[in-house]
């Protein structure tokens, strides 16, 4: 413009031959800073800005690192299942989408099973901080009454073209048929990458694998995948991934019964996080450590982690991790005997509408809400979710579901039916295991029975409750046995014990002489004491031990004595 010939003449290179050969670098540089921006933030920050920069990279790298590029599109899958959003997740997965869209969240109340893992080929040790490995997912799939968009041409089968490598391409094949609702199509591709993964010792590899055979409902698989990837985690001297074994380790522990050593492992989960400053990992670790203490039933404790949980979800759009605290905490509430809160908040998340939990999590808190509808007086509530939890369970990924099923329709049924529905629910539970879960069957049934003056076998059944709840520490829901057995007549031993070494030593001195027989006359007279002082004492211990007469406090101490 200027009239410089020569500007103009070393200006006219930019856009003429040479002009690709410069932009291709500036392109690739683009990509990588936006790859490594947007692994960050989907650890640590919202995770549809998280999406957004991952699919910017994988545009801007395809022509020139393809490689990255898958890893960039697989981390923007992952950042699709955290929000929550089906239809997000499969239009990342199938190439569909543009760095332009952004990502929403289909509702807060919803929480952390995991799926993924990193596919950075370039970095074989973990300690590549720049481009940690990617999120996780759950063991659950979509809801069978979830709307789904429609699928590619040729369904669910080969998928698009944008992974070449086979680990790659494995692992998004099975997420989609999974999530396009055809678990018989999602099976192959996962068990492949479990295969493979059993020969590649990569931190990445086997998060991904740990994530597949959550897919599958496979937990001893995920557990020992998880185990592998903490072991190589720490090996590498790697916090970030360290803390993502920990996590997929933890989850699968959980969906395994395995509630102590879940709750361990997300302890040092969440320090691992924060000492990666992985804000949202350790929320996902808060929100496991949430359901291990709902187990134990200790409400305070299910109170802090929640809260830890859903402040960094909330501002980070992590609908699963949200949508585990929120059901921890409803748990815990119908651990302590409030089923009529865990109703109020549970209602919102299995329900239709905007406000339903993550896909992966919400099907898993069914049971729990047809049980607090029941107990709060709403069964009606209870029978529309019904069929949602049948479809589930015949969905095959969720291994104690049928169990739970037969349970929850036990509640419903008509009093004719209601013994074979729980003889059956228990039949299950032997299949598949689990002492939480039988021992929750096992309460309701029995405490049907006593209700209905079957105090025989709801004692036989009450006490197997109770000695379930105590092999996994569920403190609360011990209590609840407890009461139970109490209302039936009788304490238990384990009980009776534990009462009798609770008492003080006036009170002990006075329930031996009741047991041998001495009226509250004789030992006031022994004791030199007035009777008054007798009777507050023993209305005390009645109180304390759940007895009802003297002749069951007899009874009580000649057990702990033998």
């Amino acid at each position: 413009m200027n009239g410089d010939g020569s500007r103009a003449r070393t200006a006219l290179p930019i856009g003429g031959r040479n002009g690709r050969d410069s932009a291709e670098p500036a392109a690739a540089d683009r990509g990588r800073a936006a790859l490594a921006r947007g692994r960050r933030q989907l650890f640590d920050g919202p995770v549809g800005d998280a999406r957004a920069s991952l699919l910017l990279a994988a545009s801007l790298l395809a022509a020139d690192a393809p490689d990255r590029a898958e890893v960039a599109r697989l981390s923007a899958a992952d950042a699709a299942w955290a929000t929550g959003d089906v239809t997000l997740c499969l239009s990342t997965l199938d190439g569909t989408d543009t760095p332009g869209r952004a990502g929403g969240y289909a509702g807060l109340g919803t929480v952390p099973a995991k799926a993924s893992a990193d596919q950075d080929g370039a970095s074989t040790t973990g300690r590549d901080t720049d481009h940690p490995p990617s999120p996780d997912t759950t063991d659950v799939t979509v809801p069978p009454t979830e709307s789904r968009p429609p699928e590619p041409p040729g369904g669910p089968g080969p998928g698009p073209r944008w992974a070449r490598d086979a680990f790659v391409r494995d692992y998004r094949d099975g997420m989609r048929a999974l999530l396009a609702r055809h678990p018989d199509r999602a099976a192959g591709p996962l068990r492949r990458v479990l295969d493979q993964a059993r020969t590649d010792g990569r931190t990445d590899r086997l998060l991904r694998a740990a994530a597949a055979a959550l897919l599958l409902g496979d937990v001893h698989a995920a557990r020992a995948a998880g185990a592998r990837a903490l072991a190589a985690a720490r090996d590498a001297d790697c916090p970030a991934a360290e803390a993502r074994a920990l996590e997929y380790l933890a989850y699968g522990e959980l969906r395994a019964g395995c509630h102590a050593q879940a709750r361990t492992h997300a302890e040092e989960g969440v320090r691992a996080a924060l000492a990666a400053g992985y804000r949202n990992t350790a929320a996902s670790h808060h929100a496991m450590l949430a359901l291990a203490a709902s187990i134990e039933g200790d409400t305070a404790t299910v109170a802090r982690h929640a809260s830890v949980a859903l402040t960094t979800a909330r501002r980070h759009g992590l609908a699963q991790t949200a949508t585990l605290a929120e059901w921890a905490t409803a748990r815990a509430d119908l651990a302590r005997g409030r089923p009529l809160d865990a109703y109020d908040r549970l209602g919102p998340l299995v329900g239709p509408g905007p406000r339903r939990g993550h896909f992966a999590v919400w099907m898993l808190a069914l049971p729990c809400y047809v049980e607090a509808a029941v107990l709060a007086g709403h069964p009606q509530d209870a029978s529309t979710v019904l069929a949602d939890l049948a479809q589930w369970a015949a969905f095959g990924v969720d291994p104690h579901a049928p169990a739970q099923l037969a349970r929850c329709r036990a509640l419903l049924a008509p009093d004719d039916r209601v013994g074979d529905l729980y003889l059956r629910a228990l039949a299950l539970h032997d299949e598949r295991g689990g002492d939480f879960e039988r021992a929750r069957t096992e309460l309701l049934y029995g405490r049907w029975l006593r209700r209905r003056r079957h105090l025989r076998e709801a004692r036989s059944r009450l006490g197997a409750a109770l000695v379930g709840f105590e092999r996994c520490g569920a403190g609360a829901w011990a209590d609840q046995a407890r009461g139970e057995l109490r209302a039936n007549g009788a304490a238990s031993v384990t009980e009776a014990a534990g009462g009798l070494s609770r008492l003080t030593p006036q009170q002990l001195r006075i329930v031996r002489y009741v047991a041998e027989g001495a009226t509250n006359r004789e030992v006031a007279q022994r004791l030199a004491v007035s009777t008054r002082t007798v009777d507050y004492h023993l209305r005390n211990v009645f109180a304390a031990l759940g007895v009802r007469s003297r002749m069951e406090l007899a009874r009580l101490v000649d057990q702990e004595s033998r």
